[in-house]
């Protein structure tokens, strides 16, 4: 029987045959979906949801740090909870990365929520989809936007200590350093203003913010210097650990008054008042000052997209069962 001939095989059959063969060669790429766990577990929702609420009805602050907790996880080898790793003989922990040593907080949360979920659908949802719920959810109980998280991500097996030296933004960055370090994760310029908008809630440790304060530069207002000099002396190592609200009006909600205040020099670090310094970004402060609608569109689409980065999934990774420790 001679060979058949796939250039003239044009029969319903061949054709089958051939797509089959091309589909089966491809490779196989699982997508994030907001309905991941509508039938593998579908109060997991709601349970996170409680659970922050809870939380942050506790302590304000929160709702910020758990915010916070999802972006320092996605900007150091992608959104997979590598954050959460405790030290082990095999882990460098993230946590003591200089950016978030003593600095990042929830982790506590979201262990609590874990085991929460854990409870009632056991090894299914994964940390990294529980932090970037718990984002999405702490916004809204601060009265902030919300937004469509995709889900189906999954926990690494390694941390990114190494990586988190220069993957994090500092409180000292130039706008050109921001705008190159969010660009180099997908994100652009207007994406980091909103994104920094974050800072309309919660609070920095004077150690951050003390070189500001004390230098009497041009682009600090002179009273809100002295304002924030009265928890915050000069010497180094005196009240390091002394909190100042972020933004001063309305700390505890989130608005656009973080952006009014950068428009008045009141941006308490400095890495906040670039973006508002006579450079590139000038233009989107303003906007996001006078619109509180736009701002707060252009924050949920940019969380959207800060959740996108570098996610496992399909057979990548893991799903842990506790999610400070590998499996």
């Amino acid at each position: 029987m001679g060979s058949i001939s796939w250039n003239a095989c044009t029969s319903p059959a061949c054709i089958f045959i051939a797509v089959f063969l091309i589909l089966s060669n491809m490779p196989c790429e699982a997508q994030l979906s907001p309905t991941f766990y509508d039938y593998t577990c579908p109060t997991a929702l709601s349970t996170i949801r409680k659970a922050v609420r809870t939380a942050v009805s506790r302590e304000r602050r929160m709702a910020a740090s758990l915010i916070r907790l999802h972006f320092h996880d996605c900007f150091v080898q992608g959104c997979d909870a590598s954050i959460l790793l405790d030290d082990s003989s095999s882990i460098q922990s993230e946590k003591n990365a200089p950016n978030n040593l003593n600095s990042v907080r929830g982790y506590e949360v979201i262990d609590n929520i874990k085991s929460k979920v854990e409870r009632k659908c056991p090894g299914v949802v994964s940390c990294a989809d529980i932090v970037a719920v718990a984002a999405r959810d702490s916004s809204v109980a601060v009265s902030g936007p919300t937004w469509e998280v995709k889900l189906g991500r999954r926990d690494s097996t390694t941390s990114g200590l190494s990586q988190a030296a220069t993957n994090l933004p500092g409180f000292t960055d130039s706008l050109n350093k921001l705008i190159t370090l969010f660009g180099s994760k997908g994100l652009t310029a207007r994406d980091m203003v909103a994104l920094s908008g974050s800072h309309t809630i919660g609070q920095a440790r004077c150690l951050t913010f003390r070189d500001r304060i004390y230098t009497n530069g041009t682009d600090i207002d002179a009273g809100f210097a002295t304002t924030r000099r009265r928890r915050c002396p000069i010497q180094n190592g005196n009240g390091d650990a002394n909190l100042a609200p972020l933004e001063l009006v309305t700390p505890n909600s989130f608005d656009n008054n973080y952006f009014k205040n950068l428009i008045q020099k009141k941006g308490l670090l400095q890495s906040d008042q670039v973006l508002f310094s006579g450079g590139s970004t000038d233009a989107i402060v303003n906007e996001y000052s006078k619109s509180p609608k736009t701002f707060r569109s252009d924050f949920a689409s940019a969380m959207m997209k800060m959740g996108d980065i570098e996610p496992l999934t399909g057979s990548a990774g893991v799903i842990r069962k506790f999610c400070n420790v590998i499996n």
